[in-house]
């Protein structure tokens, strides 16, 4: 059980008074953390038939409607399809968006750690939290799921994605859980056909489009089967598809997200219009197109997915978009009093495992949640996971505070705002035996970040941290577990 947290470390505020880690808005937030995880029994419930289905809907009061997009699973079979290409395990989460009666939920209910069902009918909420009421492993959201809140989810990993999408909003559904960053391990949908075919287009053919590269982006896409109006209650007059979805790893370089979504946006406005007249006037495009081997009068209908992210990185003007790190960079190497004793290179410090020193900075937002971001692959410690909002070596002869204000201009953009030091951390094997001073900063800007260094970023509520991190430690650096820690004021 969590004991409520200790008070915060103080310091001197330059307004003359004592400040804490309260003065961020570390301990406002007023968002619960959930109910604590437990392993369900394993109790099977059957799957739900046609007849079953119109009977749940008229007990619920639910008339279907087509503006909503509401025809419901009744084909038992193909619910249980559905559900096995998931490849669902014990310790899963799954969250199902647009469960509706329940056709696949009953499915899954005895086979997974935990259900989140998150629906948007108020009736067809009221009625499957009664029927599931015994089930510990199931809650339920009356929810939009264009507009629910993901960050919730992510202290429920490992997760995966269900969605039997109303074709109304299934775009709107897709935008706000699968663009990254996410928490998902896996995704099975059904929409539409003409939906599906857009998602997987390949260039050159109608269906492509900006959500096919929005989704591919990031995605593995599959489609699987086609399934028919008569597995529907009331019956579509279009056939549906189901896909499966794999998040990508290392299949593409490195690439600013923002800056794609933006290019795509500008390259589609107009199909049949010349890619070089909608894009920025900096880089000129005819050199982009002589580097890339494109004609110059190219449409972007006609490029391919990577070389879309090519495109991205040419038009990325941020200096270190390519510069994770450098072993040649030098360090002041400390003793455990942290006083100077000589310099090493990073490649040096970090092979022998000397003292030296780095920084971190929490930004903090007028909400009170926290900016992490998640490490690039190309890191050499702790690629691919969560850190701080800043973090970084001090540079040979460097100090504490300056190495702050760089940091947060080098990451983050983050300008003109002063960090206040708050906490210092001794040289650990979880520090990766530096010596950290914490600092925090209020900020309510918006990150732009180096791609080499920073995959993506996001802001988190404090409690929603608290038990992510708890549940799952490995997705983040140890060295923001030990500042997360003292922000916290646990030992």
């Amino acid at each position: 059980m969590k004991t409520a947290p200790k008070r915060g470390l103080h310091v001197g505020f330059d307004r003359g008074r004592a400040a804490s880690f309260k003065d961020f808005g570390i301990f406002s937030s007023k968002r619960g953390i959930g109910s604590l995880l437990v392993l369900p029994e394993f109790v099977w419930f059957d799957g739900v038939t046609g007849r079953e289905i119109r009977e749940a809907l008229e007990e619920a009061g639910v008339r279907p409607n087509r503006q909503l997009g509401q025809n419901f699973l009744c084909d038992q079979n193909v619910a249980s399809w559905i559900t096995d290409q998931l490849l669902p395990q014990a310790n899963d989460a799954i969250v199902e968006v647009g469960p509706g009666t329940g056709a696949l939920t009953s499915m899954l209910v005895g086979r997974v750690r935990r259900l989140i069902l998150i629906e948007f009918d108020s009736r067809l909420a009221v009625w499957l939290k009664e029927r599931f009421k015994d089930e510990r492993s199931v809650e339920v959201h009356h929810a939009d799921g264009a507009k629910f809140d993901p960050r919730v989810l992510w202290k429920h990993r490992p997760l995966k994605f269900l969605g039997n999408l109303p074709y109304s909003s299934g775009g709107a559904i897709m935008r706000n859980f699968l663009n990254r960053p996410h928490p998902f391990e896996r995704a099975v949908i059904m929409l539409q056909k003409e939906v599906i075919d857009r998602l997987g287009a390949g260039p050159g053919t109608k269906d492509y489009g900006v959500l096919s590269l929005r989704i591919q982006s990031g995605w593995a896409v599959r489609p699987l089967k086609v399934v028919p109006p008569e597995a529907f209650h009331p019956q579509p007059q279009i056939d549906s598809t189901v896909a499966v979805l794999e998040p990508l790893k290392d299949e593409l370089p490195l690439f600013d997200g923002k800056r794609f979504d933006e290019l795509i946006r500008r390259g589609f406005s107009q199909r049949r219009k010349q890619l070089g007249k909608q894009l920025p006037d900096e880089p000129a495009w005819s050199e982009v197109a002589e580097k890339m081997n494109l004609s110059p009068h190219v449409r972007g209908e006609q490029l391919t997915l990577e070389q879309w992210v090519e495109l991205t990185r040419h038009y990325d003007l941020h200096p270190l978009k390519d510069v994770p790190q450098k072993g040649s960079e030098l360090f002041d190497v400390v003793d455990e009093h942290d006083q100077v004793t000589g310099t090493a290179t990073r490649a040096e410090v970090h092979e022998k495992g000397l003292l030296h020193r780095a920084v971190h900075v929490f930004a903090i937002n007028r909400r009170g949640d926290l900016l992490l971001q998640k490490r690039s692959r190309l890191k050499d410690a702790h690629p691919g996971v969560w850190d701080s909002s800043v973090s970084g070596h001090l540079d040979a002869g460097e100090d504490y505070l300056r190495a702050a204000r760089r940091e947060m201009v080098e990451e983050m953009s983050i300008e003109d705002e002063e960090p206040q030091a708050v906490a210092k951390l001794p040289p650990s094997e979880a520090t990766g035996w530096e010596h950290v001073q914490l600092f925090m900063v209020r900020w309510d800007g918006t990150p732009r970040f180096p791609c080499s260094e920073v995959e993506s970023v996001m802001w988190m509520p404090a409690e929603e941290i608290d038990a992510w991190s708890v549940r799952c430690p490995e997705d983040f650096a140890t060295g923001f577990l030990e500042c997360w820690k003292a922000a916290r004021g646990r030992d």
